[in-house]
């Protein structure tokens, strides 16, 4: 009886545990610990960034700034050093949960594709598909929280003309007047990856640029690795020195970044309540009537200065984090395995 039992209980449990086994928190965890790190120590350029792409010349009530160290003091002269810091609390939720989804969906999707090997390499169609499955899942939960970042970072201290429904006070109250005003379908404007419209998705044109910069970044990033990998003739999952995971994530920034950076220009844009855009070809037709060329690339250097180490920092921190989290798991099922082995042999 108790055989059959065994025998007809077995069939569908290894299929379930093996799927439960590429469900790792050490992904969760050591994604949001290099997001909230590198958020708090580079807001200032990031908020800079954006005000930098959003301003086309045509907006009154936007501050010019020449330059990045004109930026930074026309704000603390105006706003003082908390206006650097506008929008840092949903920068904070919005890097660290999405680098935390993100991190926790794409290694799940490779663990998976992978069969469980963590040794066995991808090539780099493999890896662009498990970072795009991964940006679609994580756009899906954060994308709101980077709508009312971008609509906090465009907070002037002069703008006194603004409607009331569109001075924000905080995270909560931006959500809440977005809600209101504009609905679901404002809380996913300029969606990275496709907007929602009563369940509908559309814009999809720009939705292929934004899975495209997480799919070359992180492509990139793991061919690097794996080419070294190569060279060293050690395990693809073998913990490298800081130094190295600090040349790979820049490197794979900046492919990432210069590839598709005028995509960047034109959400941010759309988020931004200053202006009102029928969509995003409306967009793109009034940038390049106004600016040419170069307002798809406004921005770009501080963009440059600002993503750049902030990758570096979030890479850093999750590999180290990620490293520290699974040694310490080895060591607890090893120091419960070896009870279970000794009353075995007795």
């Amino acid at each position: 009886m108790t055989a059959a039992i065994k025998g007809s209980a077995t069939p569908g449990a290894p299929r379930q545990l093996n799927v439960l086994s590429h469900l790792k928190y050490e992904y969760l965890v050591a994604g949001i610990s290099g997001g909230v790190v590198s958020t708090l120590m580079l807001h200032p350029l990031d908020l800079i960034k954006i005000r930098f792409a959003v301003n086309d010349g045509q907006a009154s009530t936007a501050p010019r700034y020449n330059s990045l160290r004109n930026a930074i003091a026309q704000i603390v002269k105006t706003e003082g050093l908390r206006g650097l810091y506008r929008g840092v609390t949903p920068n904070i939720l919005g890097s660290g949960s999405s680098w935390g989804f993100y991190f926790f969906f794409y290694n799940t999707i490779k663990t998976s594709i992978q069969g469980g090997n963590s040794k066995k390499p991808l090539g780099p169609s493999m890896h662009m598909f498990a970072a795009a499955d991964a940006g679609v899942l994580t756009l899906l939960m954060t994308n709101p929280i980077w709508v009312v970042k971008t609509r906090l970072c465009l907070q002037y201290a002069d703008d006194v003309k603004l409607a009331e429904s569109k001075k924000y006070r905080g995270m909560i109250d931006a959500l809440k007047k977005i809600y209101k005003t504009e609905g679901i379908r404002g809380l996913y404007k300029a969606s990275k990856f496709f907007k929602i419209n009563f369940g509908i998705m559309i814009g999809l044109v720009p939705g292929l640029f934004g899975v495209s910069h997480g799919a070359i970044q992180f492509m990139a990033y793991e061919e690097m690795k794996n080419e070294y990998y190569d060279y060293l003739n050690v395990p693809i999952d073998t913990k490298l020195s800081t130094s190295e995971y600090i040349v790979f994530a820049a490197m794979s920034k900046l492919i990432a970044a210069a590839s598709t950076y005028p995509y960047q220009v034109v959400r941010a844009r759309l988020q931004d309540h200053h202006h009102d855009y029928r969509g995003t070809w409306h967009c793109v037709q009034c940038t390049w009537r106004y600016e040419g060329w170069r307002g798809f690339y406004k921005g770009l250097s501080v963009n440059l200065t600002r993503v750049t180490p902030a990758t570096v920092v979030t890479f850093v921190v999750y590999e180290n984090m990620f490293h520290y989290l699974q040694s310490r798991r080895t060591a607890v099922e090893e120091a419960i395995a070896v009870p279970a082995v000794s009353k075995l042999k007795e």
